[in-house]
């Protein structure tokens, strides 16, 4: 039974490697395959659906939501940063605030928000995007280690430590490690970093030179247009505009020239820049032709021009644009695809979706509220300024999450009921809807938890934790070597496969070095902790690594050049500490 877990963990680990099938059926694969050997009991294999740790997670995302709906986070934002008169100190100090802001709510919002308002001073300031967001990343995933519900890979850990029948964690215990990593990662991304990050063009500034984006204008018997030159009628230096022909009575004028007149029903074809097409309307009497053979469709006062990040659970990956049927299934239009840093070239109805990709979209004004929850993106944004929230209720979410937080801390309730009775709050006071709570849960991350916990179940019933573990101490001279190991081996594994489901994995194999060192589990588990979510390497390691990726224009060979002196200056300052705080 041993060898069957063993190689069904090894075809894990090359299927996600390779990207085979999407993250959540890979697993459920396991868990079946799991169940149907009987490598353990049915009801001890499926026990993490009904881990207390899966019910917390999905409760701080309906209060991070409620957060979010309320206005509470763009209350926050607006009073942790203040009036800035330059772009560039916004810049750095955005990255405290991010972290400040990750280490008490999931910090998936907090980038998405943040990436939003960097998108528009640096428009504004003609800063690099590329500068900031891989930075902003990361200063988020360093909050994250600072409190136990600053990300779900230390309440999984958590769960899965009482469940074996040992002590879990407070709420600040892991600020003694977290604290101090974070404040030198922080120096990090603001002194050092900035000399290791390239001047990559954004995903923006990447459709601002599209050219294919062509739509139909006609002009009507009442315009101003009528009877005036293409130079008179200020159609000759649009900026970011280029008319390619002019169709009249079935006859097409390419070669357009300035002196040329305009008549009523004349048909202009235009072609350039996103924004600079929509302008278009400002002309009186320049409208929509009806029946365009190109792209801009429906009611043109309510298009709007959206970039969406692709995420990994997007039933799109691996598939064209034309397959998924991508305008009947979001009401939208793809314009351009946006890839590593480049712009595809190929036909859009050809391009294969790939997670992290950003599209360039054409959708109705509804789109934002629509799909800002759904898992299909990482980040959807508005091109233009975003709709304004309602901030009614904002103080009054903020004052539910500051209950939730408090009560832990004062020892009233533990973090499950908190985070359960604030989500009820949350739903109570309309901060957020029913509706909109469902979709502020990430249901693909939940499954995937509750299946790593039967996979950690597996590793420990039928032995293969123990024997890795004897392995370990064999050849470590201290439990420190073996906590090194620990480290290593869980930094590598969740740059492969999710960050919760690598702390899952390894925890029992930790748990049985502990045993067999003799010494406490706890600095292992910390370690555990820590190593689990700092990640930093690879895009796909963690999800806002991704979700920055397109928007930054960056490049995969970026994350290794800032993220691996980053990952190094984390191992070595939290492995300093972890003895130190949690002694063996």
């Amino acid at each position: 039974m041993i060898i069957f877990v063993v190689l069904l963990l090894i075809g894990l680990l090359t299927a996600l490697l390779f990207n085979i099938l999407s993250v959540e059926v890979l697993f459920v694969s396991v868990l079946v395959a799991l169940v149907l050997a009987g490598v353990a009991e049915p009801g001890l294999l499926l026990s993490g659906f009904s881990n207390p740790a899966l019910f917390t997670i999905a409760a701080l995302y309906v209060v991070v939501g409620g957060l979010r709906d309320s206005g509470a986070t763009q209350f926050l934002r607006r009073i942790a940063l203040g009036k800035q008169q330059k772009g560039n100190t916004v810049f750095y100090r955005i990255l405290p605030v991010t972290t400040l802001l990750s280490a008490v709510m999931n910090n998936t919002p907090v980038v998405a928000m943040f990436t939003g308002l960097l998108q528009s001073i640096a428009k504004r300031f003609q800063l690099h995007l590329s500068s900031i967001l891989l930075p902003l990343s990361y200063a988020s995933i360093l909050g994250g280690l600072c409190t136990l519900i600053g990300t779900s890979t230390n309440l999984v850990v958590d769960g899965q430590v009482k469940s074996l029948g040992l002590t879990g964690f407070d709420l600040l215990d892991m600020a003694y490690v977290g604290v101090p990593v974070a404040l030198v990662g922080l120096f990090y991304l603001m002194v050092i970093a900035p000399r290791f990050i390239p001047q990559r063009q954004s995903s923006t500034e990447q459709f601002d030179n599209v050219r294919e984006y062509l739509v139909e204008m006609v002009i009507e018997p009442h315009s101003e247009l009528v009877k005036k030159s293409i130079q008179e009628a200020g159609l000759r230096n649009l900026p970011g505009l280029f008319l390619v022909e002019v169709e009249r009575e079935a006859q097409v004028l390419s070669a357009v020239r300035p002196r040329t007149v305009l008549e009523a029903g004349d048909r202009l074809v235009f072609a350039g820049t996103p924004d600079s097409v929509l302008e278009l309307r400002n002309f009186q009497g320049l409208v929509l032709a009806d029946d365009q053979r190109f792209k801009l469709e429906g009611n043109r006062s309510d298009r709007r021009l959206f970039e969406a990040v692709i995420s990994p659970s997007n039933p799109m990956v691996g598939k064209t644009i034309r397959d998924m049927r991508f305008r009947h299934r979001y009401s939208a239009v793809v314009l351009s695809i946006s890839r590593h840093g480049h712009r595809l070239s190929q036909k859009l109805g050809e391009a294969v979706v790939q997670p992290g990709d950003t599209l360039l979209i054409e959708a109705q004004k509804g789109f934002l509220l629509r799909f800002r929850s759904s898992k299909d993106f990482l980040l959807v944004s508005k091109l233009a300024d975003s709709d304004k929230t309602d901030e009614s209720k904002a103080k009054l979410a903020l004052g539910i999450f500051a209950s939730m937080v408090v009560l832990p801390l004062t020892d009233i309730m533990p973090i499950f009921h908190s985070s359960v009775t604030a989500a009820a709050a949350m739903l109570a006071t309309r901060c957020i809807s029913f509706e909109d709570a469902g979709k502020a849960i990430d249901y693909s991350v939940l499954l995937v938890i509750a299946c790593a916990f039967s996979i950690g179940v597996a590793v420990q019933q039928v032995g293969l934790a123990d024997i890795i573990a004897a392995h370990v101490i064999q050849y470590s001279v201290s439990p420190f070597v073996a906590l090194v190991s620990i480290y290593i081996s869980c930094m590598l594994l969740t740059e492969i496969m999710t960050n919760n489901a690598a702390a899952l994995v390894m925890l029992p194999i930790a748990v049985s070095i502990a045993e067999g060192l003799q010494v406490n589990y706890q600095p292992f588990a910390i370690a555990i902790m820590i190593s689990a979510s700092a990640s930093f390497i690879t895009p796909t390691g963690y999800q806002t690594n991704l979700m920055v990726m397109g928007p930054g224009g960056y490049h995969f060979g970026d994350y290794v050049k800032v993220g691996f002196p980053l990952s190094l200056i984390v191992a070595l300052v939290s492995l300093w500490l972890i003895p130190n705080v949690w002694p063996f």
